[in-house]
């Protein structure tokens, strides 16, 4: 797509949630459309048309790429939601698509066959898998910001072997997913955060920070760019201006940050053809001390402040919006007040 069409609908006021959870799990039998390309592509179909948007974002389901590359390392379906490496011998055989990763492919083809959406794609970031698959990340991602090495550190090596072998299934399933016809992907890296990385240290200086995060995502940008296929740039953790200033430098069509970030401060971090999305607190919305009226407060504040900044911007949710068992309805209002809010500046 053309940077513009982005440009486009932030300039219209499109407001969307990433909300293709809420309307899977309206259904009564969302587990089984899970391993159901076509009806999948049918929820995201849906999805774009309640929220009335041209973009058909998939689930964001940051799951499906460990457990690709623990099967790949044989590991049992049983103890994948548990497993961490504990050697640095992480030699797998070729890794396999699983059957919700050729779903969710499926469903992309469909979108791009039975619609006119833009069909996206759906990832998570090295980094942020590797903190998944290792069982304390935070201590030897320290130590190689003191400037410790492999050799000296096991525990870094772990690391490193991590994120070399989850960037390897990464790139994979970008690959397949654009291979279905993704016009554009979502990656997510919320790890990418002040909870992993020491903020003494990157008072001092980002090397660890470059070298674990920026390095891998600078790759995917390459991968993304040989295939003409369009960066959304997520991180929805606490960050430093020093990490919005580099995640401004991917090139990302549109960037999304969490709550904690006040998006019109960032705005003048931020290049002026990428659109900053976000940002309401939806993390919350299942909470009643939360009411409809706050999140409209809310909405006012963010568009108008957003505007006095004049950056190219669009309301919505500050990761997905997750159905909450028993809490729909309260969930499903705050969505549609703002959604429906008038938003004065």
């Amino acid at each position: 797509m053309e940077r513009k069409f982005y440009l486009d609908l932030a300039a219209a006021g499109l407001r969307m949630p990433i909300g293709t959870h809420l309307v899977l799990h309206q259904q009564s039998d969302s587990a089984a459309i899970l391993l159901d390309g076509g009806r999948l592509g049918d929820v995201l179909i849906e999805t774009a048309k309640r929220f009335r948007t041209p973009l058909a974002v998939p689930l964001m389901d940051l799951t499906l790429e460990k457990e690709a590359l623990l099967l790949a390392f044989g590991v049992p379906a049983e103890q994948i939601e548990q497993f961490h490496f504990s050697g640095t011998a992480l030699v797998s055989g070729d890794i396999s698509l699983t059957p919700r990763m050729v779903t969710s492919c499926e469903a992309i083809t469909h979108v791009a066959r039975n619609s006119d959406l833009v069909p996206m794609g759906m990832g998570i970031g090295p980094f942020s898998l590797m903190t998944k698959l290792v069982a304390d990340p935070i201590t030897p991602v320290f130590l190689a910001g003191t400037g410790a090495t492999v050799a000296e550190e096991p525990d870094i090596a772990i690391v490193e072997a991590a994120l070399a072998a989850g960037e390897k299934v990464i790139h994979r399933y970008l690959e397949a997913q654009i291979a279905a016809g993704a016009k554009a992907v979502i990656l997510c890296e919320p790890a990418a955060n002040l909870v992993y990385f020491s903020p003494k240290q990157l008072d001092e200086n980002y090397a660890v920070f470059d070298r674990y995060v920026m390095d891998p995502m600078r790759r995917i940008v390459r991968l993304l760019e040989r295939h003409g296929v369009d960066l959304v740039f997520h991180d929805c953790g606490e960050l430093t201006e020093g990490m919005v200033k580099r995640f401004a430098t991917l090139g990302a069509v549109m960037l999304s940050f969490g709550s904690s970030r006040r998006l019109w401060e960032d705005a003048a971090l931020i290049p002026k053809d990428t659109v900053l999305y976000g940002n309401l607190p939806t993390k919350r919305f299942y909470a009643k001390q939360l009411g409809v009226a706050e999140v409209e407060r809310m909405a006012n504040e963010l568009v108008g402040k957003m505007r006095l900044a004049n950056h190219p911007f669009i309301l919505g949710s500050e990761c997905d919006v997750l159905s909450v068992p028993g809490s729909e309805r309260e969930i499903a209002g705050k969505v549609d007040a703002f959604m429906q809010c008038t938003c004065r500046a």
